[in-house]
């Protein structure tokens, strides 16, 4: 017997979550029978990863990512208050 999407979802939560990779910006929603990751990570190496392990946890899953890489670098000029 094949185990609910629910909890490979909640497992695939967990494990994003963990030490490992440590990342919290990414949300999980089952939409019909599609899980969509959508939200921000902080490198194009992150959004690889993130990925790899949710195609692995939600192998024969239909899986749409909207997940976007967030820019950490420091501005190039001040800004000016007047």
């Amino acid at each position: 017997m094949e185990e609910p999407v629910e909890y490979r979802i909640e497992r695939l939560r967990r494990r994003l979550a963990a030490a490992d990779i440590a990342e919290l910006g990414v949300r999980l929603e089952l939409r019909g029978n599609t899980v969509v990751l959508s939200g921000t990570v902080g490198s194009p190496e992150c959004l690889a990863t993130v990925r790899e392990i949710a195609e692995a946890e939600l192998a024969g899953v239909p899986l749409l990512t909207d997940l976007v890489v967030g820019h950490t670098d420091p501005p190039e000029h001040s800004e000016v208050l007047r």
